[in-house]
């Protein structure tokens, strides 16, 4: 059984209408279902997708309210498993950032890594696979690569 880290972005693309990715995000996280896959989610990818989702329309975020926002959260927290955040997470973030010389906004992409890392996860889903460096056994997917 795989298990999937899902990014922020496919959260945000998977509830988003006007995205020209919705059906192709919501299709790629039912299919791992289906084919007995788990999906997980983090506190870091659910406050980034407040912040999105929040942000008005002008600077590229959903406009959304904020009781809007926590109806979509609270279905994705019934969807999907959270992972609890741990010390060990730090120290994986902190080995990982101090060993392949990680700077600025990069960091919050590998702390992602970090949490795979610290529960095993081996696959992540994203739109955006050069946000994350290559990382021994972690495999990281589009919704395109396993849409096809």
């Amino acid at each position: 059984m795989t298990s999937y880290l899902l990014d922020t972005n496919i959260l945000l693309r998977s509830v988003d209408p006007n995205s020209e990715n919705c059906s192709l995000a919501r299709n790629a996280v039912n299919k791992i279902i289906e084919e007995g896959g788990n999906c997980y989610i983090t506190p870091q990818i659910l406050v980034e997708f407040w912040v999105v989702a929040t942000r008005p329309i002008n600077v590229n975020g959903l406009g959304w309210t904020t009781q809007k926002t926590q109806e979509e959260i609270n279905e994705f927290l019934s969807q999907f498993s959270l992972l609890v955040e741990t010390a060990d997470i730090f120290m994986f973030w902190l080995n990982l950032v101090s060993e392949y010389d990680i700077k600025g906004k990069r960091t919050h992409d590998i702390r992602l890594i970090a949490v795979m890392k610290t529960y095993n996860i081996t696959h992540l889903l994203t739109f955006n696979p050069t946000d994350f460096i290559p990382i021994p056994n972690i495999t990281i997917l589009r919704p395109q690569d396993l849409i096809q």
